[in-house]
């Protein structure tokens, strides 16, 4: 767009319309642009980038698309279910089908153990996590006022709870000495600097699991942030669409589970933002929750949720495939197990070329660490850094930067959405990238020390013989820029 239809443009249209609030302007979508333009792809193109920016669990779609050979009355576009497909057709209750809010509230449970119970009467259902989230801003905060979001988080939160409402997101700067730990000190020294700014603050946000760094938070942790937010008044939203991925210890723990452990806890604070994204990985679905222990914003939200609601197909299939107890704990049990083996692998991995990342047992991605190849620890410098691993080596991967990490160095990769052959196939291009970086404190030093650890992970050096690695086709994924929020 030139600069003079620009200049028109923002005075024929809206703020909103024409403002960058979406934050698509980022190094962290640019990279989903680069793999939109280059996308990898085995046999058709072999040297195009390999989509390591996007948090998508396809780990376990053998077991939906078995579940649903078995279920064909689950669909109302089968012969078995289409006899339902006038009333599902014409269903318009935005409280949503009964049975599916039910469903969602046993899955909630299962995924936390069953140590802990959901009232299905307060499930609102939305348009993805973009949509309870941006819902919730609407309901709790007005234009100005702030959340509190330990860093680093995920880019989208910008997008999610800034761009139409209004609401402002003020960091909690938490950094790698205690591995990016959320503590008391630091949140409120982030409440002061707001108060100091004249910002007032109405909540705080936390991702648990979280997104990028892959970590859970304890149950003392989480017993802080309610002790907090009391002591403060302001709400607190808890994103927690990656809580049936956690694969070792320490279990995950919901917030749910510690409210009753906290005296004087005021229940009316307290939101939980959940969707079926990320556990199940069916980001296509737009199935989104909000679910409030506060009979307002209960209300409120399911009103607002007229403008996102999940389409009555969707919610029929979901509320029979969720209803089947069996399906569920042999799904969870297996995308813990699979999530595991794919984390260890990649994780080792990296590892045998000396590259370290944040201990996590949660989540799509690893918290990559790459300080030690950057001439100058500055932001600047990591842009550099994730340039060269766009353009040269060809992964898409996503800088700290764009996560409003405090640290330069650091970079999201996720790992589960993609074939074992892909993963080997980005593994060796790391390899053969390390080994071009003589002067980086890197492990791997000599040749026969590179040679010996290319033999352990069976990865050539040659970028010119991928098909090596290829005993499965991949097609490559459609565009991220209509995927769910990652």
């Amino acid at each position: 767009m030139g600069l003079i239809s620009e200049n028109y443009n923002k005075k024929l249209l809206s703020k909103i319309a024409t403002n960058d609030g979406h934050g698509e302007n980022s190094a962290y979508f640019d990279g989903w642009k680069a793999y939109e333009n280059d996308p990898f792809h085995p046999t058709q193109n072999p040297h195009g980038v390999i989509q390591m920016g996007l948090a998508e669990n396809q780990l376990c779609f053998d077991l939906i698309q078995e579940w649903i050979v078995n279920n064909p009355k689950a669909s109302i576009c089968t012969y078995e279910g289409v006899q339902d497909f006038q009333d599902i057709a014409i269903f318009q209750d935005y409280h949503g089908l009964p049975e599916f809010r039910k469903a969602v509230a046993r899955f909630m449970e299962k995924v936390r153990g069953d140590r802990v119970r959901f009232d299905p009467e307060r499930i609102v259902m939305s348009g993805g996590a973009t949509g309870a989230h941006e819902s919730l801003a609407f309901c709790l905060a007005d234009p100005g006022d702030a959340f509190l979001v330990p860093t680093p988080y995920y880019p989208g939160f910008d997008r999610d709870l800034r761009w139409r409402t209004g609401v402002q997101l003020f960091p909690v700067v938490c950094e790698s000495f205690n591995n990016f730990k959320v503590t008391k000190e630091a949140l409120e020294e982030a409440y002061k600097k707001a108060q100091e700014s004249k910002i007032k603050v109405k909540g705080l946000l936390i991702n648990n699991p979280s997104n990028p760094l892959g970590t859970i938070l304890d149950k003392e942790t989480l017993k802080d942030i309610l002790r907090f937010i009391n002591d403060k008044n302001i709400h607190l939203v808890c994103d927690e669409i990656y809580a049936a991925t956690a694969f070792s210890q320490p279990s995950f723990i919901s917030i749910s589970e510690v409210m009753s452990e906290v005296v004087g806890c005021n229940d009316d604070l307290v939101h939980i933002v959940y969707s079926l994204s990320k556990d199940l990985g069916f980001p296509g679905f737009r199935v989104g929750i909000i679910y409030s222990y506060n009979d307002v914003v209960v209300n409120i939200a399911r009103k607002m949720s007229s403008f996102g609601l999940v389409s009555t197909q969707t919610q029929r299939l979901i509320a029979s495939m969720l209803s089947d107890t069996i399906f569920v704990e042999n799904f969870i049990a297996k995308s813990s197990m699979r999530l595991l083996q794919r984390h260890d692998l990649f994780t080792k991995g990296l590892g045998q070329v000396g590259i370290t990342t944040l201990k996590s047992n949660a989540g799509l991605f690893i918290w990559m660490d790459l300080r030690r190849f950057l001439e100058d620890s500055t932001f600047d410098d990591e842009l550099k850094l994730w340039h060269i691993i766009i353009d040269k080596v060809k992964l898409n991967v996503s800088p700290g930067c764009s996560f409003h990490c405090s640290e330069p160095g650091w970079f999201r990769v996720c790992f589960a959405n993609m074939d074992d052959a892909t993963m080997k196939v980005a593994l060796k291009r790391i390899r053969h990238f390390v080994y071009l970086q003589p002067n980086k404190g890197v492990e791997v030093a000599t040749k026969k020390q590179y040679c010996r650890t290319r033999s352990k992970l069976e990865i050539s050096l040659s970028f010119r013989r991928m098909d090596d690695f290829m005993n499965s086709p991949h097609s490559p994924m459609s565009s991220p820029m209509v995927q769910a929020r990652n």
